[in-house]
């Protein structure tokens, strides 16, 4: 599947909250947590057809705090809430073929135990696979249900205006993740961890003007150039050229034997 680099406005108010489906999910959620269940699994909990019209999850998915797998393979969603870093106990985390996640929000860093994640990693902005442009943040941001949101560092409540939204890609579970940061200061900020080593090295907004490093065709096609330029080729050349002069040596034995008869 191959995916456009284009990028699309950030889309809000994503979930119906009035539909069956989210109130199916409520419920469930509900009685995973009166029950202590330690996997979510909403498609097989609601069904295939309820299941499709669920593109966010609940805020309540915090109080999962003895869930340690998620199940959200084939989903629909198009993003998960802050409050997924509340599931302290988290350990997997599968969201394959979940097409319309193309980033995570930082509190996700926050579930410390994750240790095993599935991605369809080619729809992430800023995969290495094929580069896809981060949205510009500036002017087209981010907005969750409610009208303040929590710093994604230090937890304060903050409202809209007076949050700073920023991407930044780290390595979470055994994928490399595009999370959204909701910063209430410069000081929150600057405590940032270093990104991975292969994408953009510093917190940004996003927009077509950020550069990011090659992706992997180009990588690939820097690479068998820089093998041609190398020394050894030199080598392997030279030693080539040297066994065509022996084969030659031969055949100049011959003609001069005949020349001398």
């Amino acid at each position: 599947m191959k995916f456009n680099r284009h990028v699309s406005p950030i889309e809000n108010d994503v979930q119906d909250r009035t539909s069956d489906a989210w109130k199916a999910l409520c419920r469930y959620i509900d009685e995973l947590e009166a029950s202590e269940a330690e996997e979510f699994s909403p498609l097989k909990a609601l069904g295939p057809e309820l299941y499709a019209g669920i593109f966010t999850l609940p805020e309540s998915i915090g109080k999962l705090k003895r869930v340690t797998k998620i199940h959200l393979y084939g989903s629909k969603l198009k993003r998960i809430p802050p409050e997924i870093g509340e599931m302290t106990a988290l350990t997997h985390f599968d969201v394959y073929t979940s097409y319309g996640l193309q980033w995570f929000p930082y509190e996700l860093t926050r579930c410390e135990n994750l240790v095993q994640s599935r991605v369809s990693i080619r729809v992430l902005y800023g995969n290495y696979k094929n580069r896809l442009h981060f949205p510009w943040l500036k002017g087209n941001p981010v907005s969750y249900h409610g009208n303040t949101v929590k710093c994604s560092v230090c937890g304060c409540e903050i409202s809209y205006d007076k949050t700073w939204q920023l991407w930044i890609s780290l390595k979470v579970g055994t994928d490399v993740l595009p999370l959204l940061v909701n910063s209430c200061s410069k000081q929150c900020t600057d405590s940032l961890p270093t990104p991975h080593p292969n994408y953009v090295q510093h917190a940004h907004r996003g927009g077509t003007s950020i550069e990011q490093p090659s992706d992997s065709d180009e990588m690939t096609v820097t690479a068998m150039s820089q093998r041609q330029e190398r020394p050894e080729n030199a080598a392997a050349t030279s030693y080539v050229s040297k066994q065509t002069e022996s084969q030659k040596l031969p055949l100049l034995k011959v003609i001069w034997k005949i020349w001398k008869k």
